[in-house]
């Protein structure tokens, strides 16, 4: 393909990147949120077998997610926004869960991941639109076997759908006393937790079908040197707005998105052969 034709696709893809990181460090929900759907749609057009683009775009996203998330957290550690007492103890069971999650999504078929994809865009975005932001659980976040079973479920299904574990923590957290900022904060870390595992996993796979240049494993380097860049340089961005923006308003307008790309993986899933 010559570059006249290639050119808009990699505007997508930093675009994309971009984008991604703004909503990595503003919500902690993970850049992948945003990554996947996109690459899923970018990589039939460089040469991956349609059944099979939801796995490159998965790994690849999750590896997009650590130098997103080392970015995102250092810039909320800057405002005392990261707990780090939180992160010690769920440490073990969040790298368990980012490694299990890859190895389980590289042996799975291409409409689960697709299916689940779109039921979790469903329901965080059913989880935007809620005002749940006072509502409280317990008053302190679980920690020891509890809040490691906690961890690892978070790690396994974050790493399956190559997104950062603030989907499911941040809910998790500000449900059980964790003020919001610090919630999204400590999540950010927590995406590096999950993916640094979830990557060597999907690094090391061996994928059933040949697959184009500079792709190892089920990753795209091409990709990724598109859209980490720009994915790790707004991360901060998106972190210093989070504490200055109406995050009410923000999150229905992601919402409205997370139910158009619901909708369009429980589609693809459905007409599957």
């Amino acid at each position: 393909m010559d570059f006249s034709a290639l050119w808009p696709l990699l505007l997508v893809l930093l675009v994309a990147g971009m984008v991604a990181g703004v909503v990595a460090g503003l919500l902690g929900v993970g850049g992948g949120i945003v990554l996947v759907p996109v690459l899923e749609y970018s990589l039939r057009f460089s040469g991956v077998p349609p059944e099979w683009c939801m796995h490159v775009a998965v790994a690849t996203s999750l590896a997009v997610i650590v130098p997103t998330a080392i970015s995102s957290s250092r810039a909320h550690h800057a405002r005392g926004a990261v707990d780090w007492s939180l992160v010690k103890a769920w440490a073990p069971g969040m790298l368990a869960g980012g490694l299990l999650g890859s190895l389980l999504a590289a042996n799975a078929a291409g409409p689960l991941l697709t299916g689940v994809f779109g039921v979790m865009a469903a329901l965080v975005a059913v989880k935007m639109f809620l005002p749940l932001d006072h509502l409280r659980l317990t008053n302190r976040v679980p920690r020891g076997w509890i809040g490691n079973l906690i961890a690892a479920v978070i790690g396994t299904v974050s790493s399956m759908m190559g997104i950062g574990g603030g989907t499911l923590s941040v809910p998790i957290m500000s449900l059980s006393g964790e003020p919001m900022h610090q919630a999204v904060g400590t999540a950010s870390f927590f995406g590096l937790l999950l993916a640094a595992p979830g990557t060597l996993g999907y690094l090391l796979a061996t994928p059933p079908v040949p697959l184009p240049a500079l792709t190892i494993g089920w990753i795209s380097i091409a990709a990724l040197v598109i859209v980490a860049p720009a994915s790790a340089m707004t991360a901060p961005f998106g972190a210093r707005l989070a504490h200055s923006i109406d995050k009410r308003r923000l999150s229905k307008l992601f919402g409205i998105f997370l139910c158009l790309v619901s909708l369009r993986m429980l589609y693809r899933t459905l007409l599957s052969p």
